[in-house]
């Protein structure tokens, strides 16, 4: 009876944990699983490839962020919206951006093909014999 007693306050005192700054380990849960839900719709209307949102967000739960990106791309499916341009680059852009070593743009084909006949043409002005 008296470790009943003793019990008792410490009970009530353990059921007060949030007032003591304790988290319950179930909510923290189900918010982190809505973070990762949200996190996965933002990308997914943000245009983001799946692949990138795991990149961009590596402590989120996979499994949660997927949920969400599957359940958005769901939603922008049925209703035909559009999914709005990132304004943060992929993270493979970045990396080439820090490294210095960030391609240039491939010259367009028609550039190419212009300037190969103009030479052409040169040469062809300076093979032609001059008529006397």
């Amino acid at each position: 009876m008296k470790h009943l007693l003793l019990a008792l306050p410490l009970l009530a005192a353990l059921s007060a944990c949030e007032q003591l700054g304790i988290d319950d380990p179930v909510k923290v849960a189900a918010a982190k699983e809505a973070d990762g839900k949200a996190i996965g719709s933002a990308c997914r209307h943000a245009m983001r490839a799946i692949e990138d949102c795991y990149v961009l967000n590596p402590k989120a739960q996979k499994a949660a962020v997927y949920a969400g990106w599957r359940e958005m791309d769901e939603y922008m499916r049925e209703n035909k919206l559009e999914g709005i341009v990132p304004v943060v680059p992929r993270p493979g852009a970045v990396k080439q951006a820090d490294d210095d070593t960030v391609d240039k743009p491939a010259e367009k084909p028609a550039e190419k093909s212009t300037e190969k006949s103009t030479d052409k043409a040169a040469d062809k002005a300076a093979e032609k014999p001059k008529a006397h």
